[in-house]
């Protein structure tokens, strides 16, 4: 089973080759690795150029943001199943390993997604991170835990629904495991620590600059899936999608406490 991995990188420099050096060295051999730049001016050219005869396909062309640089890549990958990885975030060692053992003998899931850590700017692990599963009620309910570092999916999955909305700028990453949601995809979770997600001040998601955008692109996404408006009796499904997630996944709330996670994964039912 071959795994694309594609990475996109814009200026960040800082993280990229602790980036790339978590993909290449993963100990799964049937690897194709991607990567997209548009135009850095940073120095991070040059990282990539240090591990060019590593890297399978570079894509170095303008594009409209970074859902659509990662179509751009996707658009090259050959491989049976699909996983992206920012610039400034990393696979944990095995990752890939882990992921190809579980769809060979999972052949009916399309997408798997497994934990992992946030991480400061320095590396440190700050907190772990807990998938849950998806569906279209429980997403735009608030009731999915979402690790997008930890997230696989089938290429077959990936074309079917054509890929990432260029023009979602905030959540193009949820968006698109809705969509797989909406077109019936089959999730799954496991309890292995596959990634860490990086919080820093030039993120997304720590700098919290785009929050308007990412209102808008929520409200937008709940009448995607829901077929209307958010009204004033969503709240209380609000509060019930964050309960039922531990009833359609119970795993979920065992694998968030340590002690726990660590029992189920010595006998086996992690």
């Amino acid at each position: 089973m071959k795994v694309s991995i594609v990475t996109i990188s814009y200026n960040q420099a800082q993280f990229l080759e602790q980036a790339i050096l978590s993909v290449i060295n993963q100990d799964y051999s049937n690897i194709e690795y991607i990567v997209v730049d548009p135009g850095s001016t940073d120095g991070s050219r040059d990282i990539i150029e240090m591990y060019r005869n590593r890297i399978s396909k570079l894509v170095l062309e303008k594009d409209a943001g970074a859902a659509d640089g990662l179509n751009k890549g996707f658009a090259y990958a050959t491989g049976d199943v699909f996983g992206f990885l920012n610039s400034d975030d990393e696979l944990l060692p095995n990752a890939l390993s882990k992921i190809a053992t579980f769809f060979n003998a999972n052949p009916r899931v399309d997408i798997v997604a497994g934990c992992g850590y946030f991480t400061n700017s320095e590396g440190a692990q700050l907190r772990r991170i807990v998938s849950s599963k998806v569906t279209p009620w429980l997403y735009v309910h608030g009731g999915v835990s979402l690790f997008q570092q930890g997230t696989f999916f089938r290429a077959s999955k990936f074309r079917e629904i054509g890929g990432f909305n260029i023009e979602n700028k905030t959540c193009w990453d949820g968006e698109l495991f809705l969509d797989m949601a909406l077109a019936g995809a089959r999730f799954a979770t496991i309890g292995d620590d596959l990634a860490h997600f990086r919080l820093h001040a030039g993120g997304i998601t720590g700098s919290g600059r785009l929050e308007d955008k990412f209102r808008k692109d929520t409200a937008r996404l709940f009448i995607k899936a829901a077929g209307r408006q958010r009204n004033c009796f969503d709240a209380v499904q609000d509060v019930a999608a964050r309960v039922a997630k531990g009833l359609v996944d119970p795993k979920y709330f065992l694998r968030r406490v340590p002690l726990i996670s660590k029992l189920m994964k010595r006998v086996g039912i992690f």
